[in-house]
């Protein structure tokens, strides 16, 4: 039954279409010619387009030739009875739809014909035309809904792998796409640490140049940073604002850059008139060179304010309590301890158990008291180092990681904490430190003992 085969093409829509569209054939095998003819008559005018044939074997030489939906088959036939010719049929055009025809009640080769040729339906003679014709045409509908069954299965499964190789393309494609922006992230997460190490790192060779011109000790700023750092860490600030109070810390100089040799050289305590005026518009000026990079706005705010007194009596702006901000008031703590030390702010050098002792009687009154016992906590630990061990240069090999600024005798900065060394920097230290006649702090640790 061409006109219901499964298309196989892309063009099988088309042929379905066009075969859809021609009569149902009938072939009509009898070999009684009045049979035939009443048959021919009857379908004829029906629509169908009738073949005959009067044997099985013409019949199935017709089936060799012709594109048959539906056999009709007298059971009685010489030479080849209509069990045998249907078995035949049923074997080589399987899709075209069997039925027997038989004028004897004779149940053997009924059965005969069942089991050999699977027929659809057999009809006795004399029949009834309208219900040959209605049986004739659900057989054709069967047929036809059997076929469209069969080829909505193989669309199914056609589209069924189609769509598993897709899906197979997609997740390939995800998988690949998924690896590529694990790849891009990573590198973006790795340039932007680079980033910001070497932002840090600019930001520490910078505070070098300031202490050269403030005369304050080598890695004063660094130390200060430092404790500032600690401070806000014991007090849970967020990396972002802990990282702001830790430059603010580095800079917090830096408005100083303008003052005279004495200026710079006078402690605190003796500064009178027009230079403690000068003195006290050195946060400002700070805030003012720094305002234009956005990145360092929260850190200038910081340094405008760190001489501010808790009790309001600081300047430049004498806000008082929790108005100024975090920051300051932990920066003042910090700056002070060290400025104490080395007679920034008086006469005489105090020890650091003398620093931390005016600090701690001025708590409420210049100095935060919260902040106060978050500093405590930390000279009082005596754990004031960010860990790894003190080496000489000769001791120092490819893959130690530093712990903290490597900086020469007179404070200028080599390398930044966290640089993983290298033969070659060994070979750099080791030639500075020959030439320069100083030896160096160098603090490391493996990368083996990185947690």
């Amino acid at each position: 039954m061409n006109e219901l085969a499964t298309p196989s093409s892309g063009a099988a829509d088309e042929a379905a279409a066009c075969a859809k569209a021609a009569p149902p054939t009938l072939l009509c095998v009898d070999d009684e010619p009045n049979i035939l003819a009443a048959l021919r008559r009857l379908f004829r005018a029906s629509g169908y387009r009738v073949l005959t044939a009067e044997s099985g074997a013409l019949g199935l030489e017709i089936l060799k030739k012709e594109a048959v939906d539906v056999v009709i088959s007298d059971m009685r036939m010489p030479e080849m009875d209509g069990a045998r010719f249907l078995g035949l049929v049923r074997a080589q055009w399987p899709a075209t739809l069997r039925m027997l025809l038989t004028g004897y009640s004779d149940i053997q080769s009924i059965q005969d014909a069942i089991n050999s040729g699977e027929i659809y339906r057999y009809i006795t003679k004399p029949w009834e035309d309208q219900d040959l014709l209605l049986l004739v045409r659900h057989a054709i509908e069967r047929s036809a809904l059997e076929a469209e069954k069969k080829r909505l299965e193989a669309l199914t499964l056609r589209q069924n792998d189609e769509l598993r190789m897709l899906n197979q393309s997609l997740e390939a494609k995800v998988q690949a796409r998924t690896q590529l922006l694990k790849v891009e992230h990573e590198a973006t997460v790795a340039a932007n640490n680079k980033l910001k190490h070497n932002f840090v790192t600019t930001i520490k060779i910078f505070s070098s140049m300031i202490e050269l011109r403030a005369h304050n000790p080598p890695g004063h700023a660094r130390l200060v940073a430092d404790m500032a750092r600690r401070i806000a860490v014991n007090m849970a600030l967020d990396a972002k604002e802990t990282q702001d109070i830790f430059i603010a810390a580095l800079l917090h100089d830096i408005g100083k850059v303008g003052f005279s040799d004495l200026l710079l050289t006078t402690p605190l305590t003796l500064l009178h008139g027009e230079s403690l005026g000068q003195f006290r518009k050195h946060p400002q000026q700070a805030e003012t060179l720094l305002m234009p990079l956005e990145e360092l706005q929260g850190s200038a705010a910081i340094i405008r304010h760190h001489l501010e007194r808790f009790d309001g009596n600081g300047f430049p702006d004498g806000i008082a309590g929790l108005e100024i901000p975090l920051g300051a008031r932990i920066l003042a703590v910090a700056a002070d301890y060290y400025n104490l030390q080395h007679g920034a702010m008086v006469q005489r050098h105090l020890r650091a158990d003398e620093a931390r002792s005016l600090i701690t009687g001025a708590s409420g009154k210049r100095y935060d008291p919260t902040v106060v016992a978050a500093f405590r906590q930390i000279v009082d630990s005596g754990k004031t180092d960010p860990g790894g061990v003190q080496v000489m240069a000769g001791e120092l090999r490819a893959g130690m990681k530093l712990t903290r600024d490597l900086v020469s005798s007179d404070g200028l900065m080599l390398l930044a904490v966290d640089r993983v060394l290298d033969a070659r920097m060994i070979e750099q230290i080791r030639s500075f430190e020959t030439k320069s006649a100083h030896q160096l702090t160098i603090w490391v640790r493996s990368l083996k003992e990185e947690p």
